[in-house]
């Protein structure tokens, strides 16, 4: 994977889209080009299927660290929450009840990398404590939460009768 391939995982992720023409148009790689790294980075595993879903493993983000935070802030809410999603390497940010004020999901590419991460939680002022976890081993993963529910449930809940 080269300079080009991240470009275009970079374009894929904030765009939303496998588009090659709109791929062109955000890193003005030639669509021919787009369309031959796609095929590669499929065959390589890093694109998992036709919606772009990518396997961090393979594209090179693999340590997973979770991260509690308890925060101490007089203003908003939203403001922590604002800055620690700018956090680099944070995919998922919830907002919780109970000891914690956050739990933060970050997706990092190196062991090496973990400390700058947990140094980045504390350069906001904000923030009290955190409380870090490594993860080992992903046993299951799915950000598309409907496949965990049967047909029968989501009609039970979602549909409108």
């Amino acid at each position: 994977m080269d300079e080009r391939d991240v470009r275009i995982l970079k374009a894929i992720a904030d765009l939303g889209t496998g588009s090659p023409e709109t791929l062109h148009e955000a890193t003005d790689i030639p669509v021919s080009t787009i369309h031959y790294r796609l095929n590669n980075l499929r065959e390589a595993g890093v694109i998992e299927n036709d919606l772009y879903d990518f396997d961090l493993d393979e594209l090179g983000l693999g340590v997973t660290v979770l991260v509690e935070v308890l925060a101490d802030y007089s203003g908003h809410h939203e403001a922590v929450a604002d800055e620690i999603q700018d956090i680099e390497g944070v995919t998922h940010l919830f907002s919780t009840m109970g000891e914690t004020d956050f739990v933060a999901v970050a997706h990092l590419p190196g062991d090496e990398t973990v400390g700058d991460l947990l140094r980045d939680f504390e350069e906001v002022s904000e923030i009290e404590r955190t409380n870090s976890t490594y993860v080992i081993d992903t046993l299951y993963e799915d950000d598309r939460a409907v496949s965990s529910y049967s047909l029968e449930s989501l009609v039970a809940h979602l549909a409108d009768e």
